[in-house]
Formats: C-alpha cells, sequence, structure tokens
C-alpha cells in the first residue's frame, strides 16, 4: 500500500490523541537541529551511499609620531605589518595575524565524510520497509532518516512519506521526536498550513512542550493569520522560564509584520526589562517597519534604540546600518543626508569632517575604573592563584617608592613576540628604542630571565636594567595584575606593552558598564609592536585617539558597523562608518 498523501488532515488516524499531563519531553536532540544546516546535492536516483617620569607626554607624542613605516624584513618575522595598518583592536586584525602565522598543518589528515542521497519522492511503506533493513545498524532509523532530511533541507513530502509509514506500524500513532523534526522542517520550508496542521496535533496531545518546540511553533505561526496564537505559546514559556531573545525577536517581528508595532513594542521593553541583550535582527525590524510611521514618537524609539546601542557598545552589521541609513532619510521634514565612510587616525570623520569622541576617559570614569580594577581584579581576583598576597604587596610598595612611569612592559610577553630573536636581545632593542625619547619605562619580568642562557644572556639583561625600572617576579607569578596596577597607579598617561588582549581581567569586572569603560582605557592605553629590525628599529602602531561607539551631536549622527565581508572577534571594534547629518 502506497504512502504519497498532501495533508496530514487527509490521515485522521495519523495521529491518536493521547494526552501527556505533564512536561513533553525534553531531547536534547533538538539543539542540533536549531543551528544552521549543511545541504547535500539531491540525485535523481533516490539513494546511495559511500564513504568518504613625570608625565612625559611630548617624548610619547614623538614616540608615536616617529612609528610610521616599517622594514620589510626582520630577524624575527618573516612577514611585516606596516605601522599605517589598522590598529590592533580594529575588526579583522585578529584575521589578518592569524593568517600571516598559520598553524602547523603536520600530521593533519582530512575529515571522513559520508556522501550519500536522500529519496527526492515520497516512498511507500515497502521502499521504507527495504531502505530500514539496508540501514539495520541503525538503532532508530526513523529518527535517522528525518534527521539526514533536516541536514539537506528536504522536500516535506518525502518527510511526510516517513511519518505516514511509521503511523501505518503504530496503529496512528507517530512519536513525539518524530513529530517535532517533522515540524522543524517544515518550519525551514514555511509551510504554513503543514505547521498549523502539527501545532494543533501537538496542542491535542500535549498540555506543555520542551523549549525547542515552543520555539518551533512561534517561529511557524508568526507569519499565519494565527499570529497571535504564537505570544499564548511565549506566555506558556513564561511560566517555567524566561523566553530566549530568539522568542522575543519572532513575536515582534511577527507583531511588525502584522502592523501592530504596540505589541512589538512592548514586547521589546519586557525583553530588555529581563537585561537579555536583543537580536540586532530586532532592532533592524523597527527601523525598516518606521519607513512608513510619521510623527515624533515614533522617531523618539528609533533614537533610543541607536543610544542602546551606544550604552552596550553594540555595533550593527551592514544591512542594519543600510535600514538605518533609509530610515533618516525618509523622515519628512528632516533632511537627513547619510553616507558611508571611515575615520582618519586623527579622529576627523572623512563624511562629514566633524571630530569623532575621544576615547580618552574622564577624570570621573577614570577613578572609577581604577578604583573597580584595584578591587576585583588586583585585590580580589585570582591572581593569588599564581602569586602570593606578600610579593603583591612587596610590588605594591615598589611601585609607591618610584615616581609615575610613562611605559610599563611586560618583558616576559615582549621578549617571546619575535621567537627567531634571542629573547633578552629583543626586551633590549624595546628598551633601549624607548629610553632614547626619555621615558620612564618599568619592565616587570620573571627571576628566571637573570639566569645566563642561549636566550637571557647576562651583560643584554644588566644594558636593560641600566635604562628602566625593573621587578622580577618569583617565576610561578602572573604578570598581569602588576602590569595593570603600574600603568593604573602612574596615572592616564602612561601606556603599556604587551600582546595579551586582557580578556581574562576584562571578565573579572562586575558589570558591562565597567567592563566597557576598561576597554576603552585599554584602546587608548597598549601599544603594540608590529616590527622588529636587527639595529634597535621597533616599530610600534598607532593607538586609537577616537572612541569607536554610536555617537550624535544633534545635527548628525555617527554609526560604526561591521563590514559583511570582515570577520570581527568580540575584542575588536569595526573601522567603517555611518555618517548622518542634517542637510542646511
Amino acid at each position: 500500500m502506497a504512502f504519497y498523501f498532501t495533508g496530514i488532515r487527509s490521515f485522521p488516524k495519523l495521529w491518536k490523541s493521547n494526552p501527556y499531563l505533564g512536561l513533553g519531553p525534553g531531547h536534547s536532540f533538538l539543539s542540533l537541529f536549531l543551528k544552521d544546516c549543511y545541504g547535500i546535492k539531491n540525485q535523481e536516483k533516490w539513494f546511495s551511499l559511500k564513504t568518504v617620569s613625570p608625565q612625559n607626554t611630548k617624548a610619547m607624542n614623538l614616540l608615536v609620531a616617529k612609528a610610521r613605516y616599517v622594514r620589510k624584513k626582520d630577524e624575527g618575522s618573516s612577514k611585516q605589518v606596516s605601522a599605517d595598518s589598522p590598529h590592533m583592536f580594529a575588526a579583522g586584525a585578529a584575521k589578518k595575524r592569524s593568517q600571516m602565522n598559520p598553524p602547523s598543518k603536520e600530521h593533519v589528515l582530512p575529515p571522513v565524510k559520508n556522501i550519500f542521497q536522500l529519496p527526492t519522492k515520497p516512498l511507500n511503506s515497502e521502499e521504507w520497509d527495504k531502505l530500514k533493513e539496508y540501514f539495520k545498524e541503525k538503532a532508530n532509523f526513523e529518527n535517522w532518516i528525518i534527521s539526514q532530511m533536516i541536514k539537506c533541507r528536504s522536500s516535506v513530502d518525502v518527510a511526510k512519506s516517513v511519518l505516514a509509514w511509521v503511523a501505518a506500524k503504530n496503529n496512528g500513532i507517530v512519536g513525539y521526536d518524530l513529530l517535532v523534526k517533522y515540524l522543524y522542517l517544515c518550519v525551514s520550508h514555511k509551510q504554513t498550513s503543514e505547521i498549523i496542521d502539527v501545532y494543533e496535533i501537538m496542542k491535542d496531545r500535549y498540555k506543555r512542550l520542551e523549549s525547542g518546540a515552543y520555539t518551533l511553533l512561534i517561529r511557524g505561526l508568526i507569519h499565519t493569520d494565527r499570529w497571535r496564537e504564537a505570544l499564548l505559546l511565549l506566555e506558556d514559556i513564561k511560566k517555567v522560564m524566561i523566553p530566549s531573545k530568539k522568542n522575543y525577536d519572532d513575536c515582534i517581528q511577527g507583531a511588525l509584520f502584522h502592523q501592530d508595532v504596540n505589541v512589538a513594542w512592548n514586547l521589546y521593553q519586557e525583553l530588555l526589562g529581563h537585561d537579555i541583550v536583543p537580536m540586532l535582527e530586532t532592532l533592524k525590524a523597527f527601523f525598516d517597519f518606521g519607513k512608513d510611521m510619521k510623527g515624533d514618537q515614533y522617531s523618539n524609539k528609533l533614537q533610543d534604540i541607536l543610544l542602546y546601542l551606544r550604552n552596550n557598545q553594540l555595533y550593527p552589521g551592514e544591512s542594519f546600518a543600510h535600514s538605518i541609513k533609509t530610515w533618516f532619510e525618509s523622515v519628512p521634514g528632516e533632511h537627513w543626508k547619510g553616507q558611508f565612510t571611515t575615520v582618519q587616525q586623527s579622529g576627523q570623520c572623512l563624511g562629514c569632517g566633524k571630530t569623532i569622541e575621544s576615547i580618552h576617559l574622564s577624570s570621573e570614569e577614570y577613578e572609577f575604573l581604577k578604583e573597580k580594577i584595584m578591587r576585583d581584579v588586583i585585590d580580589g581576583g585570582d591572581q593569588y592563584r599564581k602569586t602570593t598576597p606578600q610579593e603583591l604587596k612587596r610590588f605594591q610598595d615598589f611601585v609607591k617608592y618610584h615616581p609615575p612611569f610613562d611605559i610599563v612592559i611586560d618583558g616576559l610577553n615582549v621578549a617571546k613576540m619575535f621567537p627567531k630573536a634571542r629573547e633578552s636581545q629583543v626586551l633590549l632593542d624595546v628598551v633601549s628604542q624607548l629610553a632614547k625619547q626619555n621615558l620612564h619605562v618599568l619592565v616587570l619580568g620573571r627571576k628566571h630571565m637573570l639566569k645566563q642562557n642561549s636566550r637571557w644572556r647576562k651583560d643584554d639583561m644588566e644594558k636593560v636594567q641600566k635604562q628602566a625600572s625593573f621587578f622580577f617576579a618569583d617565576n610561578i607569578s602572573e604578570d598581569d595584575p602588576f602590569l595593570l596596577y603600574a600603568t593604573l597607579h602612574s596615572g592616564d598617561h602612561c601606556k603599556f606593552i604587551t600582546k595579551d588582549l586582557m580578556r581574562d581581567h576584562k571578565a573579572c569586572l562586575p558589570d558591562a558598564k565597567t567592563q566597557r569603560l576598561f576597554f576603552k582605557w585599554q584602546q587608548g592605553h597598549q601599544l603594540a609592536i608590529v616590527s622588529r629590525h636587527p639595529g634597535s628599529k621597533i616599530t610600534f602602531q598607532h593607538i586609537l585617539i577616537y572612541d569607536t561607539v554610536v555617537q550624535t551631536t544633534g545635527d548628525s549622527w555617527h554609526i560604526p558597523y561591521d563590514d559583511d565581508v570582515v570577520e570581527r572577534y568580540s575584542y575588536e571594534v569595526p573601522t567603517k562608518w555611518l555618517c548622518l547629518h542634517r542637510k542646511t
């Protein structure tokens, strides 16, 4: 008997009513199918399988000004980066560094893949029986084959024939797992009638579902005329947990799609009330919807969203930036003009000529951050795991009785930047160049660096100690807390040198505001060495002097955004800007 069918309703006994009075089965498999699926090309054959000092700002400015060009060769690195290239926190910089120093490919074997073609048309029961026999090693063939269909985005009709085959063997009942997987396929193909059919079945059989099924049903219902039932499902989720940002995004997008902006905005405010960071797609949807809205009330709400981006250091993607630009230019009577541009190292926007906000913290912000880092990273952090309170006290006394430093160097970190060069020589080259600028330098090191060996020559280290202050900690100590303490204690002019991006220490800070201030301070104070040439020629990369954050002056907006073709890490900032200003 063949099971080619067009709708679940045509099989009234396909699933018998069998209410489940408790929570629905909570199966972890669902998370696998809420991710992006890879595709495998379908063929006409239905199936085959193959195996396959006082503050020395003048000297500091001179140091940075001299760092402009890089020689092409270096004994410590086979490839060089221009000093005029994007700064170390620029979007895509980490990706470029990884490409310059690719990991070793030795002993790496190509992955073995299973290559197969799934059925391209519905099968009858006899054909499914034969296929199951062929794959008899599969413990649960029915779930396995539906999983493969999800990965390959197979036709809903083919998947439906699997369900009909299972129902025929089980007195019209299809299990929960199989039903949810079928629902996933229907949602991915936006088969609204099938989604509603599965929704009715699940509503009849189960009083509660697990979160993955709720997510699929919400996503499937929002573009149907029964979209408000997605809001009821959201309420069901709230009874046991806080809905995810994706749940909120789907409901907000559904409300906007159906022109109910009040529901959408209330859901957005509710989401923020849970301290959930909204998806950028959610915020973009408000701007897309706003092109048809008139009046100051909605306009003010969109500007509140832009300020939310600013306060949380969030960056729109390229498509979102285009939506923002389109909305501004559509506001009647405002005469906004937008352009995509960049910002010069001086902080001047190439689009309108305005100067972008400074990266430097106010005195109040600096003192607030200093106190937080001292308390949460240095005094109360995890540094005692690698040092002792006695050694930390010894270092604090050392800093107290020295004048403020201009540069603090993580000696061991800097010395290892150019693996082919002798470590003591690299450190000496860096310190010598800084000392020539009359900068008061502090070198933080480990005691083993003073022992003579092929990597650490005693005469090099003696020259280092003549040109800089130094503090050598126990070999088991952690350098970073010392570096942060000395830099902050010396004042806002003091810079530090390390290639460590301090992500662990940023994570120790208690709240998002303090973490954002730390990152802002870090960008304005961390010097990067981009090249070393034999003969003490060290090239430093420029430090950002402007803040990469959404900002406005009332008659202008500057919005940094992510370029679609650039892979930006979380500790990097965009280099592209949307410049918006009123035409006068």
